[in-house]
């Protein structure tokens, strides 16, 4: 096997890992988890104990 070769594979091997990150990143099955955390920067976490700068 020549470097072309191994590079020929690798490339391949990266490029199904690629699609299969991004089929898993889309499926409907993620859809609502992917939706939840999404929204955690925009809660609310006022009551949080220990949050730095609270004046106890």
């Amino acid at each position: 096997m020549d470097s072309g070769t191994i590079s020929g594979i690798i490339t391949a091997i990266f490029v199904a890992v690629f699609i299969g990150i991004v089929w898993w990143a889309f499926s409907k099955r993620n859809k609502e988890r992917f939706e939840e955390d999404a929204q955690l920067p925009f809660q609310d976490d006022d009551d949080t104990p220990g949050k730095r700068g609270d004046k106890q």
